[in-house]
C-alpha cells in the first residue's frame, strides 16, 4: 500500500499571524479617547496590583527564583523592592494585577482581561529603558507603554469578538500570550519576520485548559495564570529576537495546527461536528476600538458577569437588611454567559471559587451593602453563615433579551436584575442594571470612581507623599506620556 508523503514546502505565515504583525508595526494610534482611556487603565491596573500585595497567598509567588538574586539593570515589580529579569518580572506584575479579579474586562464571544498584558509590557519597557540608559541611549517613555497597551488590548479583544475559546474548553489567557508576544517583540525592535515567528510560537504553545476556573476545580491558578501567560510571551519574544525560527502554518496546518487540534473539537454546548475544522472569524479590523470600549471594575472585585448583580444588590440592601430571616426566595435574572460561567450551587472551596460565584457575589452586598476582596476569604465566609443560607434561596433565570444585548455590538450590556421575596407574600421591587458603572456608556460617572479607587490602592502601599506624587503624575496626561519609563518605575519602588 502506498502512502502520500507530506509536503515539506514551507508555506507563508498564516493570514491571522500576518495581520497581527502588520497591525503592530504599521498602525498609528490617532484616537485621543483611546490614549486617555489607556492612561486611566494604567492607573486602575497598577492599583489592583498594589492592593493584591496585602495578601500573602499572592506575595508568596513573587521575587527571584533564586533568593537574593538581583539583576543588573533589571525590571522592577511595583510596590516591592524586587529587580528581576524581565521574564520573572512579567510573571510577578501579571500575577499581582490579576490576583483580586479587580482589573479591566472585555466581554464578547470570548472574555478576558486585556490589562493582564501590562505585565509583559511594563517589565520589558523598564528593562529596555535600563539597558538603553546603560548604553547612553534614550529610554522608552510612558507614551510607548500606553501605545503598547492599546495594541495589546486590541489584539486580544478583536480576536475575542467572534471567537469563543471557552466553548471548546480553552482559557482566555491564551490570548494574553498572543497579544503580549506581538507588542513585546515589537518593543524589542523586532522586524516583521521576528514578530510573526514569536506569534507562531505563541499559538503552538496551544491549549490553556479552563479546568481551574470551574467547579469543582476552581482555584487560585486563575489568579496567576495571566501572569504566567504574559511572562511566557516575554520569553518567546526574546527567543525570536535571538533568531529562533517560526512555524508559519501554526494555525492552519492540517491535523497538526491549532485549528485542527484545539479549535475544531467541541463540547456539549456546541452543535458542531468534531471533524469540522473551525477557523477564526473577525468582525472588524484592528484599530483602537477595544481600549475605547473597555470595561472597568470600579466598585467590586468580582467576575464581571456579576458586576450589575452586585450593583442591584447594594441598591436593595436597605430594603432587606432588617428582614434577612424573612426572605423566602431571591430571583436573579441574568444573561446566558453568566449562567454558564459563574452560577454555582453547593459548597465553595476557596476565595477563588467564591469570587466566581454569581450567588455569593449577590448575597454579600444584600447582607452588608458592599463587597470587597476580604469578603471572599475563608475567615469571613466561616463567620457569616447567612451567605450560604441566602445562596440556597436563590433562583437564577435567563432573560433572552439580556443575552442578545450582551452580544449586540451597539450595546454590549452586562445586565442583571435582582428581586427579593419575603415569607409574608411581599417583595421588593425588581432592581435591574443593564450597564455597570465601568461601562463606556457611564464613563463620565465612572472615571471619578476609578480615580478614587486608585488613590485608595496607592495608600495601601506607599507613604502619603509618595502616593500623592504618583497620583498627580498619572492625572496629568502630557507629563505622564513624556516621563521615561525607568523614572516612572522608580516612583513605584518601596
Amino acid at each position: 500500500m502506498s502512502h502520500q508523503a507530506e509536503s515539506s514546502n514551507r508555506p507563508d505565515y498564516d493570514a491571522v499571524i500576518q495581520d497581527i504583525a502588520d497591525y503592530v508595526i504599521n498602525y498609528e494610534v490617532q484616537s485621543e479617547e483611546a490614549l486617555d482611556t489607556a492612561r486611566n487603565c494604567l492607573m486602575d491596573t497598577l492599583g489592583c496590583g498594589l492592593l493584591a500585595l496585602r495578601y500573602p497567598e499572592c506575595t508568596k509567588h513573587l521575587g527571584p527564583l533564586v533568593p537574593g538574586t538581583v539583576v543588573p539593570n533589571g525590571a522592577r515589580v511595583p510596590g516591592t523592592q524586587y529587580t528581576l529579569d524581565p521574564v520573572k518580572a512579567a510573571w510577578d506584575i501579571g500575577c499581582i494585577i490579576r490576583w483580586l479579579d479587580f482589573n479591566d474586562t472585555w466581554l464578547a464571544a470570548e472574555w478576558g482581561h486585556p490589562s493582564d498584558n501590562l505585565g509583559g509590557i511594563l517589565a520589558m519597557a523598564d528593562y529596555l529603558s535600563q539597558q538603553r540608559i546603560a548604553r547612553g541611549e534614550s529610554p522608552l517613555t510612558m507614551r510607548d507603554v500606553l501605545l503598547a497597551m492599546i495594541k495589546a488590548h486590541e489584539i486580544q479583544g478583536v480576536i475575542a469578538l467572534d471567537n469563543s475559546f471557552n466553548r471548546v474548553g480553552l482559557c482566555h489567557v491564551l490570548l494574553v500570550r498572543v497579544a503580549s508576544v506581538a507588542v513585546v517583540t515589537h518593543m524589542m525592535g523586532g522586524n516583521r519576520e521576528q514578530i510573526m515567528a514569536a506569534l507562531s510560537q505563541a499559538w503552538v504553545d496551544g491549549s490553556a485548559l479552563r479546568t481551574y476556573r470551574h467547579a469543582p476545580n476552581a482555584g487560585s491558578r486563575k489568579s496567576w495564570a495571566a501572569g504566567d501567560a504574559t511572562s511566557r510571551a516575554v520569553r518567546l519574544a526574546d527567543m525570536s529576537m535571538r533568531g529562533e525560527m517560526g512555524i508559519p502554518s501554526a494555525l492552519t496546518a492540517p491535523q497538526w495546527g491549532f485549528y485542527d487540534v484545539s479549535f475544531s473539537h467541541t463540547n456539549k454546548d456546541l452543535q458542531v461536528k468534531p471533524e469540522t475544522q473551525r477557523t477564526f472569524t473577525f468582525q472588524r479590523e484592528y484599530g483602537s476600538y477595544v481600549m475605547e470600549h473597555i470595561l472597568f471594575k470600579l466598585s467590586f472585585p468580582a467576575e464581571f458577569h456579576a458586576q450589575t448583580a452586585c450593583e442591584a444588590a447594594v441598591a436593595l440592601h436597605p430594603q432587606v437588611k432588617d428582614r434577612i430571616d424573612d426572605i423566602e426566595r431571591i430571583v436573579i435574572t441574568t444573561h446566558e454567559s453568566a449562567i454558564r460561567i459563574i452560577s454555582k450551587q453547593g459548597k465553595l472551596a476557596n476565595p477563588a471559587d467564591r469570587d466566581h460565584c454569581l450567588q455569593y457575589m449577590t448575597a454579600v452586598p444584600l447582607l452588608l451593602g458592599e463587597l470587597n476582596a476580604d469578603h471572599y476569604e475563608d475567615d469571613f465566609h466561616t463567620s457569616h453563615p447567612d451567605i450560604d443560607t441566602l445562596r440556597e434561596k436563590m433562583e437564577v433565570v435567563e432573560d433572552k433579551q439580556y443575552s442578545e444585548d450582551y452580544h449586540a455590538p451597539d450595546k454590549r450590556s452586562i445586565a442583571n436584575a435582582v428581586q427579593v421575596f419575603f415569607s409574608d407574600g411581599t417583595a421588593t421591587d425588581q432592581v435591574a442594571v443593564e450597564y455597570p458603572i465601568g461601562h463606556r456608556r457611564r464613563r463620565e460617572e465612572g472615571i471619578p470612581v476609578l480615580e478614587e479607587k486608585f488613590k485608595r490602592n496607592l495608600a495601601t502601599r506607599f507613604p502619603a507623599q509618595q502616593a500623592s506624587a504618583i497620583y498627580s503624575l498619572c492625572k496629568d496626561p502630557s507629563a505622564l506620556q513624556a516621563t521615561p519609563v525607568n523614572r516612572f518605575m522608580d516612583m513605584l519602588v518601596i
